[in-house]
């Protein structure tokens, strides 16, 4: 569509689907120094690196100092120590910078270090979930996991070294964007179901090992990998719906609504940014992608 067209469509529905406030762009806040706005540069992309580094770095010292204590206190050999997060960072990977906005790899693969009283340091190359660190323990502390845990303990691959990892993880996301991925062995299978505007295809396949950074979609070369991995999503979506009281999925109640909160009602100042930036392909797309009318 052209300018003209444009400013009357926003004229037009502009009042309903449009909020200035609150409206996510690449402006630099002084608030928070370590964290860049729009990147242009490798220097600027250096600092952003630079500035993620410092924070790990930041924490890995304080650990350090808890460490430190409880060695000094003597009682470092008999304490339990599990160092986690909530999510991992994606830096750079399908386009996003200092975001974890995605059912991928790099949003869903956390630190996990168990120092267990008694048991020599190993490392653990199964997949697991978070919720199979509450079994975990209560294995490591001989107590007996409720029923309605759905965990899996791994406590045998942390005190002998067996292999205990499920076969694959489904990976959802449903804040940022929609999506529902399964991660199998060196593969990452991607469904788009909502973008939160940004531009991703519906369908996507990642080979981790030859492409960690998830930069070559290679979906129409793998037919057979894709489809076993959407059979496995399709499976895994019936048992969780009889699993649930009213078998409602909560990304079905998410798109319902117009998909993720910051999304909507932003469709056109975004659209009119990337015209605006020189990406007018860009807001093309995303305008038939998410109708104004259909993201308030």
């Amino acid at each position: 569509i052209d300018d003209e067209t444009f400013e009357e469509h926003l004229r037009h529905v502009g009042p309903h689907c449009v909020r200035e406030i609150g409206m996510y762009d690449s402006a630099e806040n002084p608030a928070y120094p370590r964290h860049p706005g729009e990147l242009k540069k490798r220097e600027e992309l250096n600092r952003l690196f630079d500035g993620y580094d410092c924070g790990v770095a930041y924490l890995d010292s304080a650990i350090g100092e808890i460490i430190g204590a409880l060695k000094e206190a003597g009682v470092y050999d008999d304490t339990a120590l599990i160092i986690t997060s909530d999510h991992g960072e994606d830096l750079g990977e399908l386009g996003l910078y200092a975001e974890h906005a995605l059912a991928d790899e790099c949003t869903t693969r956390v630190p996990m270090i168990v120092k267990w009283p008694g048991v020599r340091p190993r490392t653990i190359a199964g997949l697991h979930y978070q919720i199979d660190l509450l079994p975990t323990l209560a294995e490591l502390l001989n107590v007996t996991p409720a029923a309605r845990w759905d965990g899996v303990s791994y406590a045998p691959a942390l005190l002998r070294g067996e292999d205990c990892g499920r076969d694959y993880l489904v990976l959802s996301q449903m804040a940022h964007v929609c999506q529902r991925s399964v991660r199998m062995g060196d593969w990452l299978y991607m469904r788009t179901y909502h973008g939160g505007l940004h531009l991703f295809e519906g369908e996507m396949l990642f080979n981790l090992k030859d492409d960690p950074h998830e930069k070559y979609n290679i979906v129409e070369d793998f037919p057979e990998i894709a489809g076993m991995c959407a059979r496995i999503l399709l499976e895994w979506h019936q048992e969780m719906m009889e699993a649930v009281p009213d078998g409602i999925d909560p990304m079905e109640t998410v798109l319902r609504e117009g998909g993720p909160l910051h999304s909507r009602g932003h469709v056109l100042n975004y659209a009119r940014r990337l015209r605006e930036t020189g990406r007018a392909d860009g807001a093309e797309e995303m305008l038939r992608r998410y109708p104004p009318e259909k993201n308030m």
